[in-house]
């Protein structure tokens, strides 16, 4: 009997051991890849300089190339997934600083959005390679999905400096448990008498026009407003960063000049616009005309709607909005920018005014998301047409000064939640992610 309990004990410990083992070969492997891989068939991302020539040819034919020669694989089971980011988020690696040395006091960090749009990720990878002095930058993909062809792509960024940090909270990782759904939870449409009686997880908490949580529109706030925390006051090399924070998505694009206008309308808020809080490179037009409107830049009152695409934030707002860590987490609003939108009119000193290239210089090209069903999801539709744009309009890139046109629009209201957000259990998730122990969020 004491000798099988002995065997037992034996074969778990070993068990045990050979797990961990395992692990951290993974982390290894994966690490050494994400060093060496630069190095394989670099020619599928050394595009042309202008690479606009003829881009229906050859932009997509590379992203397929690169997605099918690479051999990745993704932990085969949820616990080795979780211990493998756990472990990659604490060691905070960042690819290239070798080359390109450390990160300055007001150099640019872009942080970007990712969950699983390989294809546009491709695309806005390509366009931030073009873009002058982008090897003074640092860029953090902040993910809230392993996946090994998405991890292949930016391990071969050898253009600058690069990180990858984790959403932990996913669904990925919560697949059948809160923060991902679990099956105890309320049905979206269950009415709540319905709801008590059965005694669902979540029963007490329908959002303000009746509905119950879902997990895949929950997480995109949730991974924003963590991605921000964890960047501003989370990671070594940015937690006391002074200079300007980007904020992309992974179905962004951006033009050559980007950075070069992002420096000049952090000259021209000095003088013509102190008060300004916010610069936005990208803005929702119907028709691009570069040669009326390249030089200008809009001051408005920051408008969620119109104004969420292409932010530059810096550490003194960024002290003023996790002060109103509560208004965020609290708002009935599955939209990060509506959330903020209500934290602007609600909470923060005064409302956001923000500087706006009225000839953008960061493109949405995503068709298909959260917001878009049932459309032609075709990646490369839009893609190539804003490489057309940008091709048609380079001799107006660049412009030597900008002039600031001063925007008078009527006053706008606090914003009604969309609903999406009356699970208490995300109120407590979003406040937990805040660093700063002084700031009430209960």
């Amino acid at each position: 009997m004491a000798r099988g309990w002995l065997c037992t004990a034996m074969l778990r410990r070993c068990s045990s051991h050979i797990f961990k083992t395992v692990i951290l070969l993974f982390v290894v492997s994966f690490l050494w890849l994400q060093l060496r891989i630069v190095n394989l068939k670099p020619d599928l991302f050394n595009s042309p300089k202008n690479h606009y020539s003829d881009p229906e040819l050859t932009f997509f034919a590379n992203f397929s190339a690169i997605v099918n020669s690479v051999n990745t694989t993704t932990p085969a089971n949820l616990m080795m997934l979780s211990d493998t980011i756990e472990e990659m988020n604490s060691l905070q690696a960042v690819s290239n600083i070798e080359k390109f040395g450390p990160l300055n006091e007001n150099d640019v960090v872009i942080v970007i959005q990712v969950h699983n749009r390989a294809q546009y990720l491709y695309a806005l990878i390509e366009s931030l390679r073009q873009a002058q002095n982008i090897n003074q930058t640092l860029l953090v993909f902040s993910h809230d999905l392993f996946d090994a062809h998405i991890n292949a792509l930016i391990q071969r960024i050898d253009f600058t400096k690069v990180m990858q940090i984790f959403y932990p909270y996913s669904i990925q990782l919560h697949p059948n448990e809160f923060p991902g759904h679990d099956p105890k939870d309320c049905l979206r449409n269950m009415k709540k008498e319905e709801a008590l009686k059965k005694g669902c997880n979540n029963a007490k908490f329908p959002d303000l026009y009746g509905h119950y949580r879902e997990a895949k529109f929950t997480q995109t706030k949730h991974h924003w407003w963590w991605k921000v925390n964890h960047l501003m006051d989370g990671l070594q090399i940015t937690k006391n960063h002074i200079g300007p924070v980007l904020l992309l998505e992974e179905d962004h694009y951006v033009a050559p000049d980007f950075l070069y206008i992002l420096r000049m309308m952090e000259n021209l808020k000095i003088t013509k616009c102190p008060q300004c809080n916010i610069l936005c490179l990208g803005t929702y037009v119907k028709s691009y005309n570069y040669a009326a409107f390249t030089k200008k830049i809009e001051i408005v009152k920051w408008l969620s709607s119109k104004h969420n695409m292409g932010m530059v934030i810096n550490r003194t707002l960024w002290d003023q909005i996790k002060k109103c860590a509560k208004a965020f987490c609290s708002f009935d609003d599955y939209n990060w920018d509506w959330s903020l939108q209500h934290v602007s009119a609600t909470c923060l000193p005064a409302p956001l005014t923000a500087m706006v290239a009225i000839a953008p210089r960061v493109f949405h090209i995503g068709e298909c998301g959260v917001h878009h069903r049932g459309k032609d999801c075709s990646s490369d539709r839009v893609v190539h047409k804003v490489m057309r744009v940008l091709s048609s309009s380079s001799h107006h890139l660049f412009p030597e000064t900008l002039t600031v046109h001063q925007s008078f629009r009527k006053p706008f209201k606090a914003p009604k939640g969309n609903g999406g957000w009356g699970d208490f259990r995300d109120h407590r998730l979003c406040c937990s992610q805040v660093k700063n122990a002084s700031i009430d969020c209960s």
